[in-house]
């Protein structure tokens, strides 16, 4: 007998996910060892302008790997482990011609192959392959570099170029003054959820409902993630969308891109802001932002404004929702079809029940 999806199929008929998928440190566990099946935010291509080498530790909860990012002639990923003994090589960005150990001194090429130790000449057998740093696989898409598995890569790089492929995201430069890092007391999903619905925003972010229509907000869904576009109320700062745009005529405010599990690609017509969701521990988030702007003009304007205010309005629900569903009393709730599909796609991915008919 095939025992009932935890989330129904019909939105409608469901109900929310279990308080457990919240609290129980075991089902948290379980789901981190899966996240490095699907594909995650690395760098924008700006980022190495300035900096030859780039450490990633906001994926390495989620990867189980230290990583950095290396550009000479090509951009690569490589282990951020030294071969010696497991020193962490780099810790910050930099411009370097080569990566040095500051242990024990061990040297190698922005290609990950290892150049000199000291003290190591009576050493048989040395250097091997397995001296050498280990290379990982980037996919990149219109600047944006993106590291892991292939689950739904395909899927939603196809959805956005078809959508905004118009954007030419690749001349964005990165903006430090916009990089910012939360730690945040709830579980990463909660974080997600309340990303995933624009039903809260009259009710939270007084100054965002301002520039928004809310009534013409609108949610797509799509294998691996979920777009939402929000509509300039009149005079609030807007995309000029080219008539190659599915989307010419529409006042879009705003492209809110999810993509499985925790990355979030905010698009404005300043640029784009992206967050990535970091899972510490069951009852514990790091959310990384960076900022990538290709029109200055348009900063402080509309949606995009006060990334800021919005932020901090969001972290306080969440982390008082994370109160709540720890409480004995609470299991689980229902959705609002008009207004929590996004919630509900989410839902159903992570409990490995999506069917894929969107």
């Amino acid at each position: 007998m095939v025992a009932a999806p935890i989330i129904d199929s019909d939105i409608c008929k469901a109900h929310t996910l279990p308080s457990r998928y919240y609290t129980e440190e075991s089902l948290f566990s379980d789901i981190l060892s899966r996240l490095s099946n699907s594909f995650h935010f690395a760098a924008h291509v700006s980022q190495l302008n300035e900096n030859s080498i780039i450490p990633l530790p906001q994926l390495e909860n989620i990867l189980g790997e230290a990583l950095i990012l290396t550009k000479d002639e090509q951009i690569r990923c490589l282990s951020n482990v030294c071969t010696h003994r497991g020193m962490l090589i780099a810790t910050k960005p930099c411009d370097l011609k080569s990566l040095k150990c500051g242990y024990h001194g061990r040297t190698f090429g922005l290609d990950g192959c290892m150049r000199n130790m000291p003290e190591f000449t009576d050493v048989e057998n040395f250097p091997t392959d397995s001296d050498n740093l280990r290379e990982f696989n980037i996919k990149k898409w219109n600047g944006i570099i993106f590291l892991g598995g292939e689950q739904f890569f395909d899927t939603v790089i196809n959805e956005m170029q078809n959508r905004i492929g118009w954007m030419n995201i690749e001349s964005f430069e990165y903006d430090e003054s916009r990089h910012r890092s939360y730690d945040i007391n709830a579980n990463w999903a909660l974080y997600v959820d309340n990303y995933l619905e624009g039903f809260h925003i009259p009710f939270v972010h007084g100054d965002l409902h301002s520039v928004l229509d809310y009534d013409s907000y609108s949610t797509e869904l799509f294998e691996g993630g979920v777009l939402q576009i929000g509509i300039a109320n009149e005079g609030e700062a807007c995309f000029d969308l080219p008539e190659s745009s599915p989307d010419f005529g529409k006042k879009i405010a705003a492209y809110y891109y999810w993509i499985y599990p925790g990355l979030m690609l905010n698009f404005y017509p300043w640029g784009l802001s992206v967050n990535v969701v970091n899972p510490i521990s069951v009852d514990r988030t790091r959310i990384v932002y960076h900022g990538f702007v290709g029109e200055k003009s348009m900063l402080g304007k509309g949606a995009g404004g006060d990334l800021d205010k919005v932020e901090a309005e969001d972290q306080e629900i969440v982390e008082a929702t994370q109160r709540g569903v720890s409480s004995k009393s609470y299991e689980r709730g229902r959705y609002s079809p008009s207004k929590e599909k996004g919630v509900h796609h989410f839902h159903r991915i992570l409990t490995n029940s999506s069917d894929n008919d969107f």
